[in-house]
């Protein structure tokens, strides 16, 4: 292989030179502005995304709270009374003294879950407004609150899904 100079030897500079004609890179300014871009779109849709996470751990200790009420629900027909506030959930997925007819566990897994924060749901039987209330303190862990913070309750429920 010879190059033009007629000196026979391969030239490895002329063949990188060769190599680069067609290629051209970003300035700066370019790479700057894709930048740019890139941080207003995650600017705009970064909140949206975080709201959808927030709602759906709501949905979910919703969704566990009616689980709930079902399995107390097969508790009361079996032993004929909802748990005492005392024995709390985990009388769903263990044999308390004062169940007799108990063909538990009514939960799968042998365990209550903890609401979607990883906080323990509150149990007190009687409820307010009937047999029993369980309730989520959301987000915060502590009571009251609003937003993803709010507490979450079956009366809160009950009422949502009425309106």
């Amino acid at each position: 292989m010879s190059n033009k100079n007629g000196s026979g030897s391969f030239n490895l500079r002329s063949r990188k030179n060769a190599n680069r004609e067609g290629e051209h890179g970003f300035t700066l300014v370019e790479m700057l502005v894709v930048i740019a871009i890139i941080g207003l779109i995650m600017g705009l849709i970064g909140p949206r995304v975080l709201n959808y996470l927030s709602e759906s751990k709501v949905k979910a200790a919703r969704i566990q709270m009616q689980s709930f009420a079902s399995a107390l629900d097969l508790f009361n027909l079996d032993a004929g009374r909802y748990p005492s506030t005392s024995e709390g959930l985990d009388a769903l997925v263990h044999r308390t003294p004062g169940a007799a007819a108990w063909n538990g566990p009514y939960l799968k897994g042998g365990n209550v879950p903890n609401d979607p924060w990883g906080h323990n749901y509150i149990y007190r039987a009687p409820g307010e407004h009937g047999a029993f209330n369980i309730i989520s303190l959301g987000a915060d862990g502590a009571e009251g609150g609003s937003g993803v913070a709010a507490d979450i309750s079956l009366d809160t429920i009950a009422s949502a899904s009425a309106n």
